[in-house]
């Protein structure tokens, strides 16, 4: 198993990132997640399922003031994430506590945070095939807490008024929506992998807690062209570290 902590680039070169033993790199997902986030200068953030801080990174890179809150229940993600905030000299606005959400959490105070931002594992227990790294098994397979216990955790810290918001599998949007849909406005942004409505792997949902008992699905965007290079519109976000204007 590799045991060296790669460096490689998100956002350009704006954020540097270690990889995790076994080789283990962030994907897109958080970098899409991080880029809907409304967050403004001095709002808190909590990122949750912040595996390596992927997500976290890439929003401070966007909103230099905010200050975010990362939790996982890996601790070898949590040191990981750690040495990177330290690495970025981002230490000071970045800080992340290894958690278990299905335990009581004693220093997270319910509706303490203005946007809650989170990657759940995309796979129900016992579907789909599992990695061989075990570190990528557990962010991607579905453990004790389910999909409606993170949609709980959630809406629990954010603030009234605040948003929270997932990255998803397209495929389980409708599960989430129903989770979500009693608690607010729910806006669903579909992925599409090159062509517009035709195959879609992901799915941004975000709800604003307390807003009106509303479901608007969008148009989402187009990532690829044919040639398997970025859109325009996914370069300016994956790239130049534009929000995504959802």
């Amino acid at each position: 198993m590799n045991t060296q902590n790669d460096v490689y680039q998100l956002l350009g070169s704006r954020v540097k990132m270690l990889s995790a033993n076994g080789g283990y790199k962030a994907s897109i997902d958080p970098v899409l997640l991080a880029s809907s986030i409304p967050a403004g200068i001095g709002q808190r953030v909590l990122d949750v399922g912040c595996g390596t801080g992927a997500a976290t990174f890439c929003l401070m890179a966007r909103v230099p003031g905010v200050q975010v809150l990362g939790v996982d229940y890996q601790i070898p993600l949590i040191k990981l994430a750690n040495k990177i905030a330290s690495y970025n000299e981002l230490h000071s606005r970045a800080r992340f506590v290894a958690l278990d959400f299905l335990k009581p959490a004693k220093h997270l105070q319910p509706n303490s945070f203005e946007h809650v931002m989170a990657n759940p594992p995309h796979l129900k227990s016992g579907s789909g095939t599992i990695s061989q790294d075990p570190l990528k098994a557990l962010a991607n397979m579905e453990g004790n807490a389910k999909l409606r216990d993170w949609v709980s955790f959630c809406l629990k810290s954010v603030k009234n008024g605040g948003t929270v918001t997932f990255v998803h599998r397209f495929d389980r949007k409708d599960e989430l929506i129903l989770l979500l849909r009693d608690f607010g406005s729910v806006k669903v942004i579909p992925l599409w992998p090159k062509i517009k409505d035709v195959g879609a792997k992901r799915v941004l949902v975000q709800i604003i807690k307390g807003g009106h008992l509303t479901i608007n699905t969008t148009d989402g965007i187009v990532l690829h062209t044919d040639g398997n290079t970025y859109t325009p519109e996914a370069n300016a976000i994956l790239r130049d570290a534009e929000a995504f204007k959802i």
